[in-house]
């Protein structure tokens, strides 16, 4: 069989609801790049991205029939997984125990190391090239988009962290994706 090279979206969910192994293949080809860089921002260590990313991929091709076209695009909504599963994996009590067993040096080194991604904001958002879209939204809205999407934090982990009351974080956050939206709507 040889390989898929160009599919529309609409072709492509077709074909993997027909579970079109050719197509799974084009779908990570496509797109898992854009969601690993995703992933690698929440769980930060090389090993456990690389564990969420197939998991994800396992997700996408055991719920496809899930994708609802007429609420978004597919790439939104495998986005949406990978999210949710970076911050589930890092939430599980089993991850949580082993960053409270790592040593003082594993700790203020991991930058350092190979097995860990880099996470300084603009690197960051550079791994699926939305650094442009990020810089078009107010400096305080980039950083609640940084901390729910991209680090995993909840809205009242946020209102804490910016020490904020918990509607002024819900109205802000609401109000920071609104502007995001009509941003990527002038990239299309």
């Amino acid at each position: 069989m040889s390989p898929i090279r160009h599919l529309s979206e609409e072709t492509l969910i077709s074909l993997l609801q027909k579970r079109d192994r050719r197509a799974f293949n084009y779908l990570y080809d496509s797109y898992s790049g854009a969601l690993y860089g995703v992933v690698i921002r929440i769980v930060l260590h090389k090993n456990y991205a690389d564990e969420v990313i197939q998991n994800v991929f396992v997700k996408i091709w055991n719920h496809i029939e899930q994708f609802d076209q007429q609420k978004g695009r597919v790439y939104t909504w495998m986005l949406n997984i990978a999210r949710n599963a970076a911050i589930d994996y890092i939430k599980s009590k089993g991850v949580k125990n082993e960053q409270k067993n790592q040593s003082l040096p594993d700790i203020v080194n991991r930058s350092e190391s190979s097995n860990y991604a880099v996470t300084e904001p603009q690197e960051k958002t550079d791994l699926i090239g939305l650094k442009e879209v990020l810089n078009a939204l107010k400096p305080e809205w980039r950083k609640l988009i940084d901390l729910a999407y991209y680090q995993g934090y909840t809205q009242k982990e946020i209102a804490e962290e910016l020490d904020l009351p918990i509607g002024t974080v819900k109205t802000r956050v609401r109000a920071a994706l609104l502007q995001l939206k009509q941003v990527l709507n002038e990239y299309q």
